[in-house]
């Protein structure tokens, strides 16, 4: 053995335990770092869903006072409608000790403002016809209204409350406004975000238009795109990540107010969320570095150690390899147990690491119940074959009355009927073809270099084998499918597989169990 090939075989034993050394390493802070962020944007996301419930509820009673501020001055002055001077000393007295309003009024049941204050706001003697005041004068009940433009050209919400006389007679209104787009009660209440990151709080109302916003050059904008405001106008509360009006990912917190059918929405920068994950991938480096470099002086010190005896080995290789009489690792261990054990060391390390890789690899590829592709690879598959011009089908598929099976025989034999539908589709897939459950019961398959003519035939021998074969649940279960072929039908993802979606959504409105090409549903229409 020269020398030459005595440091090349410590070099080879360092490299490995190095290489070892480094995966661990990476997989470590790479596992933490994930964890870390899951973490960080389950703490937002739950942070910004209780402050905007506060909020809310710090809203709601808001305007329940409101109202009995407005319920108990329209008894006050309910038989005193033809005194100016009470009138007057009451909307002054709502105005100056309760601080909630921008202005008050009151009006006879005719809309006639009998009185203002403050009397700068001038009004009075004005016939009201805006939005809110028609709607509170014709529904003669305590009313909030939607944002509108007052006769003073102010946007405003009217609050309201009718004012009905000993005999039961409507004989007006009393009313505070809330001008949008100048110092109100909401930045009283709501204040500034406990966040200065790019966080902010805002209030929408039914339509989903911004009524209190920290920039006031919001106001009034339209924010229904806002997946959070969809979900708060429709009453709901929660928190979920969404993408805001200006393409900025939010972690968003949200609360209905149900009394104003308003909405409070919370929401963080996602960018500014996850910072602090990088800044705790950096100090676990830092705090590992002292045992890596440790461990690396004791791996060059191991490593010529043992590199003096595998000098017979290295020797014996060599000359097996002249002969062509190649030895497995296996039978030079028999006659030197150093090398074998160190063999069986690297073959554990090596297997164990690599099951490792592979199980990562599976969790961020395939779906856990049904053993698919999972919606992120689907995505980035298609991204691909989109930005590589290749062309591809999709076969968008949905099971009928998959709601049913879970209601009669319960959610386990509903996952079997998905677990059953995915193995169909593999095996009715042709080699090249991917599958993917695209979520709840909806799967996609993906077929490229295929026309939209082979990939309806596909589905329909998969709709046929699904018809005529008896599921987990006892019975058939039938699915509905949507075909489109890009660049055929649709030039990017999103509407490829929109119109898929198109040409399922008719085939379950025309009976179900049946297969429909894009395009066919506006067929069949005409």
């Amino acid at each position: 053995m020269t020398k030459y090939q005595y440091f090349k075989l410590k070099h080879l034993i360092i490299g490995v335990a190095l290489a070892a050394f480094l995966i661990t390493l990476v997989s470590s802070l790479w596992s933490g770092y994930r964890v870390n962020v899951n973490t960080i944007k389950e703490n937002t996301l739950e942070t910004n869903r209780v402050y905007s419930q506060k909020l809310a509820e710090t809203a709601n009673a808001y305007l329940e006072e409101s109202f009995q501020i407005l319920g108990y001055s329209a008894k006050t002055i309910a038989e005193k409608m033809d005194d100016e001077q009470v009138l007057f000393s009451e909307t002054e007295r709502i105005k100056l000790q309760n601080d909630m309003f921008n202005s008050v009024i009151v009006t006879n049941a005719d809309g006639l403002v009998l009185s203002v204050s403050p009397p700068s706001v001038e009004v009075k003697g004005e016939v009201l016809t805006s939005d809110g005041a028609t709607e509170a004068l014709a529904q003669k009940v305590p009313l909030v209204s939607k944002p509108y433009e007052g006769i003073t050209g102010r946007l405003l919400i009217f609050i309201s409350h009718p004012i009905f006389n000993d005999a039961g007679q409507y004989v007006g209104l009393v009313a505070g406004t809330i001008y949008l787009k100048e110092e109100n009660v909401f930045y009283k209440l709501l204040g500034k975000h406990y966040y200065d990151d790019g966080s902010y709080v805002f209030v929408v109302d039914e339509d989903g238009r911004i009524i209190y916003h920290e920039n006031p050059t919001r106001i009034n904008d339209d924010a229904i795109k806002n997946k959070a405001v969809q979900a708060v106008i429709a009453g709901n509360s929660g928190s979920q990540q969404v993408v805001n009006t200006r393409g900025v990912e939010m972690l968003a917190g949200y609360s209905a107010i149900p009394l104003a059918k308003w909405g409070v929405v919370s929401q963080r920068p996602l960018e500014v969320a996850m910072s602090p994950s990088m800044d705790h991938v950096k100090n676990m480096a830092y705090v590992a570095m002292p045992l890596l470099v440790f461990c690396l002086v004791l791996v060059f010190w191991a490593a010529s150690r043992i590199a003096r005896p595998l000098q017979q080995l290295a020797t014996f290789t060599e000359e097996s390899l002249d002969t062509k009489n190649v030895k497995s690792l296996e039978s030079v261990s028999g006659w030197y147990y150093e090398a074998s054990s160190l063999k069986g060391a690297l073959v554990r390390s090596l297997s164990f690491l690599q099951g490792q890789v592979s199980f990562f690899m599976d969790q961020s590829t395939i779906d856990p119940l049904t053993g698919v592709t999972n919606r992120r690879t689907m995505d980035a598959l298609l991204a691909e074959w989109t930005d590589n011009n290749l062309p591809h089908a999709i076969i968008l598929l949905d099971l009928d009355h998959f709601k049913s099976v879970n209601d009669t025989y319960g959610h386990a034999v509903g996952d079997k009927v998905l677990k059953f539908l995915a193995e169909k589709m593999e095996a009715v897939a042709r080699d090249k073809d991917v599958c993917c459950r695209y979520g709840g019961e909806e799967f996609i398959v993906l077929l490229p270099q295929t026309t939209v003519i082979e990939a309806e035939h596909i589905a329909e021998q998969l709709r046929e084998i699904l018809a005529n074969t008896v599921s987990p649940c006892g019975r058939a279960v039938t699915l509905s499918a949507g075909v489109a072929e890009y660049p055929k039908m649709a030039e990017t993802t999103e509407a490829l597989i929109e119109a898929a979606d198109k040409a399922l959504y008719h085939a379950k409105q025309t009976g179900r169990n049946r297969v429909i090409v894009a395009g066919q549903e506006k067929l069949q229409e005409i």
